[in-house]
């Protein structure tokens, strides 16, 4: 009989992860005007990539490890990049809400499919339970504001891009932590992904930079919510199968929803704190590891 035990680490890395993500709304919302979310996103990629590239030499990961397999590697780099102007232009056609509704809600199934195609990880049972939960109860959560945006198929499409992409780089992650430690593949997918994306910040330079506010929120994306978290998120990764990974990543909007009534003052009706409650339901029961008794 299987009883739920203690978290388990594989899982509280991913958590944490998540969570860090779930920190960058608030931060590119105190930004200095004229900070576009593609520019943004951009830079967040150049300066975390930047970060995981120097401490994967600092630590000497490059010095172990089996060749570098070109075909995930590639496509883990190019994911990387894509998801930032697949995201943002999908949530500027068809709204913040719907747009990361979208997104958010493909993932979990794009994975738990591709991961059984590639890996043939078949998810637990409770993986079927708790990415209901989570997407149901992400659902209700981004839905619950007021102005939530009006659907463009356009968008639409973008925003299922968005979670390919993000579900394409975990599993290409994946398979790239079977020779190499997590350092080595976050300094080598995320220093190239800065510089796939460097053109976006070339076009249009970020001059806000130049404002103490701004460069607060600039490593604060790209050391915090980007290096540290996906340095937790891939350390987790190596021990949990990859759909349970993207499940539980949805603890990013949770956390989002919290510090925007926290920290900006936002107000959540009975919907967004219904949808809370089942965000926490699925990921908490998905990061419960099982054992027998």
């Amino acid at each position: 009989m299987e009883k739920t035990g203690s978290i388990s680490g594989g899982a509280l890395f991913v958590l944490l992860g998540a969570m860090l993500w779930g920190t960058t709304g608030t931060s590119q919302a105190l930004a200095p005007a004229g900070a576009t979310p593609l520019a943004v996103g951009a830079l967040r990629v150049a300066i975390g990539g930047a970060a995981l590239l120097i401490v994967a030499l600092l630590r000497g990961s490059f010095s172990s490890g089996g060749r570098w397999p070109l075909a995930p590697t590639v496509i883990s780099i190019l994911a990387t990049a894509s998801y930032q102007p697949f995201f943002f232009t999908g949530v500027s056609k068809t709204g913040v809400a719907v747009g990361t509704l979208v997104t958010l809600a493909s993932s979990p199934v794009i994975t738990g499919a591709l991961g059984y195609l590639v890996f043939g990880e078949k998810p637990e049972r409770k993986w079927y339970a708790s990415s209901c939960l989570a997407i149901v109860g992400c659902s209700l959560l981004t839905l619950s504001g007021e102005g939530g945006g009006t659907v463009d198929p356009v968008g639409v499409l973008f925003s299922l891009g968005a979670g390919f992409s993000y579900s394409v780089f975990v599993l290409g992650s994946k398979r790239l932590l079977r020779d190499h430690g997590a350092d080595a593949v976050n300094g080598l997918v995320f220093s190239a992904a800065g510089l796939v994306l460097l053109p976006v910040l070339l076009a249009s330079p970020p001059a806000w930079l130049l404002q103490p506010r701004g460069l607060l929120v600039a490593f604060h994306l790209g050391l915090i919510a980007t290096a540290l978290a996906y340095f937790l998120f891939l350390k987790g990764l190596s021990t949990v199968p990859a759909s349970t990974s993207v499940t539980l990543s949805m603890a990013e909007p949770l956390t989002a929803a919290l510090l925007g009534v926290l920290l900006l003052g936002e107000r959540m009706n009975l919907t967004g704190a219904a949808g809370v409650a089942l965000l926490f339901s699925g990921v908490g029961l998905l990061a419960l590891k099982s054992k027998k008794g």
